[in-house]
Order: structure tokens, then C-alpha cells, then sequence
């Protein structure tokens, strides 16, 4: 329906709740504390297991509420002082009131009750390092209103724009950039013209991209050219209206893993956690254990996070990509590594797909999907029958549905573990290994 053209309706402020006494028994993926009083659940934001609070409604439902925490009352033993003053504002972090290792307790009992008609909860193996210091790339958001400068990150449940001063996650040398920049935007206001920042850091340095909405003057420019210069890394800019920054071949960014060296546009995909992507992909060899007669697919590949060690193992590797870019750096990072038994091919995997890659015997698959995960896909997998999947996925929900699937389909979960990606978040990543059944 077409939305008709009216004023728009000042938004209505939530009204409180009386103030009431919970027992919290429980945490949801979100960091959320469960409770229940008069047989009604309610969800309390920033409450922990085995405390009482009191806290109130801010938002009534038929099955459960949602309530914001109002005083601590007993504390549980597990919480801790967030490490990053902006907790509870920011958006991004939700579990840094939460000592370490429960965290990773609390990811792994939420995994293990959204795998429960795969495998048991003991069966469930964790991978991790550290939590802090491991961010490599962040989108910085940024708010102009009269004229001052707001730089960081959204705020929870909303488009504001919180002011951010530093940021645990980050690593440092991306910690100590985003304190320069902010000196220099202050210093060479452009702020009607930008739209976001991205930050970035790999291999080849560290890297600032700025997307313009409106163009700026040469001398804007400039002293933006000279900052990065002084600061010795690299600037982009994305054209108001392109879809992405326009870049030589010198100009593409690049990661090294091991003997590998894989290109890469700064706007391409890439995982955040450096160190926990290396963990990730040398599980994935283990797992799968590529050999040399194996004909393996990767689904959903990018420019071949899992495709290049998977060819350095097996005999021919089909990497699977929508973006015709990433296909291209894909084939080129192929070639720049010396890999001759690896292709690249475009194709979009929610769609019915005809091309050369099913026409061959493939006998192990790989994929790592985005958030809405692979069904559309499944039942050509099943087609090919391949005698193993590996399933590396952002979203277990979406895991677990597809992998009851092809349970169903003559498939059987053998392995399946939590990697940490991004600690002090309420995100998981999981990987799960299935093999097809006599």
C-alpha cells in the first residue's frame, strides 16, 4: 500500500509501570534477565541470573513484558564493571556487565536450546580468544545537528546517534585512528556532506572510508588527503550516489592467512575478528578434512575466505558467489595464490540456479550464509547429495532450520560448536558438520 502523505504524529512516551520486585532466573541471548511474577515472564534489561531487582514495565504484551531495571537489590556474583563507559548507551556491546566465561556459558545454553532436536548440549564444542582489542572494521554513524559534530555508534533500539570517546572492541590502533579523525572533523568540518565513516584494519594497514552525500571543494579535500598522510593510512571516498567507492587495482585492500594473501575491495565482506576468522577457518579444514580427491562446493563464498585453504587441500573447489565483484576478486585471488583447481562463478542461491557447478560429482559442501540462511538452496544440496555439509552460520535459528531439513533428508548431525566472533555481543557464530546416512 502506498502511504498516504500526512503529517507525521509525534511519537507517544511510553508510559512506566508501578515499580515491582523480580527473582531473576534466567538470560536470553540478548543479555536480557528472565523473570517471572504472578506466571507472567518478564524480560528486564541489564538484570542477571540469581539477582532481585525491581524494575518496571515499559511495554506490556499478552505473553510476556519487557521492563527496564530500575534498582539492584541482591547482585549476582558473575556480574562485573563494563569495561567501556558507553555500556547500557551503545548499542553495540550487551553482555559486558557479565564476567567472560559466562558470557560464553550463556551463548552456548542459547546455541544448545536452538540446536535441542539435533544433538545434546555436551556435544556442543566452543572456540574463543580474546574479548576486548579484537574489531577490525566498525561503520561510524554521525549526527550534525546545529552544526556539531556527534561520531559513533547508534544507540540501543534507536536512530540516535551516541557520542562515542572510545570503544573496547576496536582494536587499539583503530581505538587511536578514530580519536585523530575525530580531531580532524572537528578541525575540517564537512558534516552536511558526509554520510557515514567506515574504519578499517588489515594486512595492508589501516584505512578510512568516507561516503559523501554532496560533493566538497578540492580544498576540503586536501585536508583530508593530508591528515591520512600524516597518519599514515589510506583514504576512500564514495561519490555521492554511487553504490561504492571507485578504486585502482593498487587501491584494494588485502588480509593475509597463513601462506594465503587474499584482495579485497574495503567495501566487501569480510569477518571482523581477525583472529577468530583464522581459528574458524582452520576448524572448518579440520572438520571437513578436504583430500585431494575430493570435489568440494563453497556456497556463498565472498573472495574466498574458505575457498583458497580449501583448494590448497582438495582437488577441485567450486566457489558460489551473488556479487559479481567479489566473483572477480575471487578468480584474481585464485590466481594471485597460484591456485589452479579453484573457479569462482556468480550466482544468486534463492533462486532456482542452472550452471556447470551441478552438472559435476561433488562429494563435500561448504557454506556460510547470510542471516536468513539457505533453505531456498537445500533441496538442490540435497540433489547433489554431497557425503558431508559443513554449515557456518551468523544466525542459529535459522542453523537449526535448515539443518532439521536435511536431518529429514537422510542427513545426521555429527559436530557442531560456538565460535566466540564477537565477544561482549549477543552474537554467535556456529559451525556445524552433517553427514549423509548410509
Amino acid at each position: 500500500m502506498r502511504r498516504r502523505n500526512s503529517a507525521r504524529r509525534p511519537i507517544k512516551k511510553a508510559s512506566l509501570g508501578p515499580i515491582q520486585t523480580y527473582q531473576i532466573d534466567g538470560l536470553t541471548h540478548e543479555a536480557k534477565g528472565v523473570a517471572r511474577l504472578n506466571g507472567k515472564v518478564t524480560f528486564i534489561e541489564g538484570a542477571l541470573p540469581g539477582e532481585t531487582v525491581t524494575a518496571q514495565v515499559t511495554k506490556p504484551g499478552r505473553r510476556f513484558d519487557e521492563a527496564i531495571l530500575n534498582t539492584l537489590v541482591e547482585t549476582s556474583d558473575d556480574r562485573v564493571s563494563p569495561a567501556c563507559q558507553h555500556f547500557g548507551d551503545c548499542g553495540g556491546c550487551s553482555f559486558q556487565h557479565l564476567e567472560e566465561s559466562k558470557q560464553r556459558l550463556a551463548k552456548a545454553d542459547w546455541l544448545a536450546g536452538q540446536l535441542r532436536n539435533l544433538l545434546p548440549k555436551e556435544q556442543i564444542e566452543c572456540l574463543f580468544d580474546v574479548s576486548s582489542g579484537y574489531r577490525r572494521r566498525a561503520r561510524l554513524a554521525i549526527d550534525h545537528k546545529k552544526n556539531t559534530l556527534v561520531l559513533g555508534f547508534r544507540s540501543k533500539a534507536s536512530n540516535r546517534v551516541v557520542d562515542i570517546e572510545q570503544c573496547h572492541v576496536l582494536t587499539p590502533s583503530l581505538q587511536a585512528l578514530f580519536v585523530s579523525l575525530k580531531a580532524c572533523l572537528k578541525q575540517n568540518p564537512i558534516l552536511p556532506s558526509l554520510g557515514h565513516i567506515e574504519l578499517l584494519e588489515d594486512s595492508k594497514g589501516q584505512s578510512v572510508l568516507l561516503r559523501l552525500v554532496s560533493d566538497i571543494t578540492t580544498l576540503q579535500q586536501q585536508a583530508y588527503l593530508d591528515w591520512a598522510q600524516q597518519q599514515g593510512v589510506n583514504l576512500y571516498w564514495q561519490a555521492p550516489k554511487a553504490s561504492r567507492a571507485d578504486l585502482t587495482e593498487e587501491q584494494m585492500r588485502y588480509y593475509d592467512m597463513g601462506n594465503l594473501r587474499l584482495k579485497y575491495h574495503p567495501q566487501d565482506f569480510i569477518q571482523v575478528n581477525e583472529v577468530m576468522n583464522q581459528k574458524m577457518v582452520a576448524q572448518a579444514m579440520t572438520w571437513l578434512a578436504p583430500q585431494k580427491d575430493d570435489a568440494v562446493l563453497d556456497l556463498f563464498c565472498g573472495v574466498g575466505n574458505f575457498s583458497l585453504p580449501l583448494a590448497q587441500l582438495a582437488g577441485s573447489v567450486i566457489g558460489v558467489e551473488l556479487q559479481e565483484s567479489m566473483v572477480q576478486a575471487g578468480r584474481h585471488n585464485a590466481s594471485l595464490n597460484g591456485l589452479d583447481n579453484l573457479t569462482f562463478v556468480a550466482a544468486d542461491l534463492t533462486q532456482p540456479v542452472e550452471g556447470q557447478f551441478l552438472t559435476k560429482k561433488i562429494n563435500k559442501i561448504l557454506l556460510d550464509p547470510p542471516r536468513a540462511g539457505a533453505f531456498e538452496f537445500l533441496d538442490t544440496i540435497i540433489h547433489i547429495a554431497p557425503q558431508q555439509i559443513l554449515y557456518v552460520s551468523c544466525n542459529a535459528s535459522t542453523l537449526a532450520r535448515d539443518a532439521e531439513y536435511l536431518v529429514s533428508n537422510g542427513y545426521k548431525v555429527v559436530r557442531a560448536g560456538l565460535m566466540d566472533m564477537f565477544p561482549q555481543t549477543s552474537h554467535v557464530e556456529t559451525m556445524m558438520l552433517l553427514q549423509k546416512q548410509k
